[in-house]
């Protein structure tokens, strides 16, 4: 029988309820090397995983074992004194976590900004800057299902660990035993002021810098209202900011769905709560229907409001919900040409996407004399280049986005955020609105005037008892593969992120990509699709992202049809 199983099953630390629940899987072997085999890997996304009782589960023993290994880098940082900002989502068990945290942290002699309440996931990012600390910790497992929770952790700029601060706190992780990590007594702590429960202060400050990002106010003002809008936080953080931001905005005339209003760690009316599943709107376009509400636009955001969803009504009445690149395409060209009228385009403009992000960004930026920049998946490396280029004055940055649905257009933050994303949304629809127009028909003439874009996101679940192992096995079985035809279309260029090239088949040319080493494999073919492949940062998956264009709508589609077929082939 696994030994740490049973450590945690006779230990005088391990809690009734804990014991309990390691009781009942006894015996059960699968289950007992599922939670005890390995422990949850902690990387630059921190800690993700099922709530459950082990080494690899969401619980306040692996919380406290990773706040200590942070308290350990803090204090020989020397940032004790500066503090942490906690905060934390609407899930099960995340107020917990967060107290747990905070615990930790005051035993270290740390201190600590604890908010008073649920807080979404880009306030958290502004009260590290606000509040000066060295760094933050967010309880959240963002759009995941219900049995997940996570543990992000985010450093002095803002934005979530760089890769060697993450090694080093996995480092003293490794070094604390999970089950004897010492904690402050929380009331204690606020009562000597080691503790500051923060809410209002923070909150208002917040707010005022994601109102300074809209470009037109007057616009928003008059035909806001008129747009009907209906929004819905499926459940999490949002609602506790949105109406508030759009209310000071102008709009009155804003609708949240009955029902998804109240936070809910079981987010009982969704499947998942991700934004980008169309079932995610059903409610709002049911209680639209119903009512006869004349809304053209619903937007949505994730139980930690970083990712904002956005469905348009169609000529023929129905809701479509648009995909992260559609949403990109739109605010960033809404956001320079709005700019360049108001004559606030900076010359040295810059707009930041992921690379696996749509390149009609690119096409956009190009025609309107803004400078697109390509970083790695994950929003710290657009946080990072707006830290570089506040640094260097080289370029101002004016909007990033990653294609799942996270978008940014102020350095106030260096997380995505779907409070700023919501207010811009609202302000291009309110803009269109004025010119008789609606986002369905400023898409529509995005495409017309650059081609059709169209992607898929595949996402392929590794099963097993190691499926950590499984998925890197999968990923050097392709590196070594060498594909040279993907759909019967010849590969024209071959990446691999881990080293950092690109190589031209025709001619054998390596060129440097210019990001840091990633576990990424790369793929142009001739007729200018882009697959791009890598293994998932927080879950057992590999994800494969086909990017195409064409002469229309059908003809892509279709493209993107006969890529799909041949890429889950290679994972068969």
């Amino acid at each position: 029988m696994n030994k740490e199983y049973q450590r945690w099953l006779n230990s005088s630390d391990t809690d009734e309820k804990i014991k309990k629940e390691l009781y009942n899987i006894k015996g059960n072997e699968e289950e007992i090397t599922s939670r005890f085999a390995l422990p949850l890997s902690f990387g630059t996304a921190g800690l993700r995983g099922i709530m459950r009782a082990g080494i690899n589960g969401m619980n306040v023993y692996t919380v406290s074992q990773a706040t200590q290994g942070l308290a350990n880098v803090i204090i020989a940082s020397g940032g004790s004194q500066k503090g942490v900002a906690i905060a934390h989502d609407s899930r099960n068990n995340s107020r917990l976590f967060a107290e747990t945290a905070a615990g930790v942290l005051a035993y270290n002699n740390i201190k600590v900004y604890l908010f008073e309440s649920l807080r979404p996931t880009p306030e958290l990012s502004f009260a590290v800057l606000f509040h000066g600390c060295i760094a933050g910790i967010n309880i959240t497992a963002s759009h995941n299902p219900k049995e997940y929770n996570g543990y992000k952790v985010y450093w002095s700029d803002g934005a979530q660990l760089p890769p060697e601060q993450a090694d080093r706190v996995a480092e003293e992780m490794g070094k604390t035993d999970v089950l004897t990590v010492k904690t402050a007594d929380l009331d204690k702590a606020v009562s000597s002021g080691l503790v500051k429960i923060i809410g209002r202060e923070t909150d208002d400050e917040y707010i005022k810098n994601v109102l300074n990002c809209s470009i037109n106010p007057v616009v928003i003002r008059e035909y806001g209202n008129s747009l009907n809008l209906v929004y819905t936080p499926l459940h999490g953080t949002g609602n506790k900011v949105v109406p508030q931001v759009l209310k000071l905005a102008g709009i009155d005339n804003l609708t949240v769905v009955p029902g998804q209003d109240i936070p809910d760690g079981n987010f009982p009316t969704v499947k998942s709560p991700n934004p980008e599943n169309p079932e995610c709107f059903e409610m709002a376009v049911e209680f639209i229907r119903k009512n006869r509400l004349p809304t053209n636009v619903i937007i949505a955001t994730d139980p930690d409001g970083d990712r904002l969803g956005v469905a348009v009504k169609d000529t023929d009445g129905s809701f479509i919900p648009l995909s992260g690149n559609q949403i990109g395409a739109i605010l960033v060209d809404y956001i320079i040409k709005a700019r360049k009228a108001r004559g606030t385009l900076p010359g040295n403009a810059c707009a930041v996407r992921s690379v696996v992000s749509s390149e009609l960004f690119d096409k956009i930026c190009r025609k309107n004399g803004v400078k697109p920049v390509t970083v790695l998946t994950g929003f710290k490396y657009i946080g990072e280049k707006i830290q570089e280029y506040e640094k260097t004055g080289e370029h101002t940055f004016v909007f990033g986005y990653e294609e799942s649905q996270g978008f940014l257009s102020g350095g106030y933050v260096r997380d995505k955020d779907a409070i700023n994303a919501s207010l811009l949304i609202a302000e291009a629809a309110s803009y269109y609105k004025s010119q008789d127009k609606t986002l369905s028909a400023a898409l529509d003439d995005i495409y017309a005037e650059y081609g059709y874009h169209g992607e898929i996101t595949l996402s392929v679940t590794i099963t097993g008892s190691l499926p950590l192992d499984i998925m890197n096995r999968k990923m050097k079985t392709l590196r070594q593969s060498g594909i040279s035809s993907i759909n019967n279309v010849p590969v024209r260029v071959r990446g691999d992120f881990s080293e950092g090239v690109m190589i031209d088949i025709d001619t054998g040319r390596e060129t440097p990509t210019g990001l840091p080493l990633s576990d990424m494999l790369y793929y142009k073919t001739r007729d200018n699709t882009a697959v791009i492949i890598r293994p998932s940062g927080t879950e057992p998956k590999v994800k494969a992202y086909i990017l195409t264009s064409g002469k229309n709508r059908e003809e892509t589609l279709k493209k993107l049809s006969e890529y799909k077929i041949h890429i889950l082939k290679l994972f068969e």
